[in-house]
């Protein structure tokens, strides 16, 4: 066609074609991207369970000791570690947020944001696939592996914490497990 020539109207003719272009939407799931609900669970209860019993040994150790630095820098880059989990996770901008200055609150005060911020996940397009022509990364594959950098995290306190207090393993198994028949007390046989 030549820039003189007059655009010809298409045709009735013709059938229309259906769009190649992909829509986000009715793309399918990453199967390796959990729910945003799973995420939730995972992080405000296995995880937050699993923290507060490793900061227990942690506030009954003197600032003299010499395990409490290293322990330190590995809570405060948990804590780093969550609020990353919080900040893909929000769509938009709250505002200016400040946690609080003590490690203690701010590890709950950081858990709590990230937890909110999952819940307000759009769960009809997470996890699904962006159309091919965006050339863009789902918003599931950066939250996932923000998550696995806190559970690497958690993993990385426990043998930190194990020094101090070897019956951690312990505590931290206690509960996993629950007996619908309790065992009997006198022996079988």
């Amino acid at each position: 066609m030549l820039a003189t020539e007059e655009p010809t109207s298409p045709s009735s003719d013709h059938p229309s074609h259906p769009s190649l272009l992909e829509q986000w939407p009715q793309n399918e799931r990453m199967r390796h991207i959990p729910s945003a609900a799973w995420m939730v669970q995972k992080l405000d209860g296995d995880l937050r369970r699993r923290i507060e019993k490793l900061w227990l040994p942690y506030s009954d150790l003197a600032a003299s000791d010499p395990h409490h630095p290293a322990l330190e820098a590995e809570f405060r880059a948990l804590c780093r570690a969550i609020d990353r989990v919080a900040v893909i996770a929000r769509h938009h901008h709250r505002g200016q947020q400040h946690p609080p200055n003590e490690l203690g609150s701010r590890m709950n005060w950081t858990i709590n944001q990230a937890v909110a911020s999952l819940h307000s996940a759009d769960n009809d397009t997470f996890g699904k696939r962006l159309p091919f022509q965006t050339f863009e990364r789902s918003n599931g594959e950066p939250l996932w592996a923000a998550m696995l950098g806190v559970i690497q995290h958690v993993q990385r306190l426990i043998p930190l914490i194990r020094e101090i207090d070897p019956d951690i393993d312990d505590r931290l198994y206690e509960g996993l497990v629950q007996l619908q028949e309790p065992l009997r007390r006198e022996p079988i046989a």
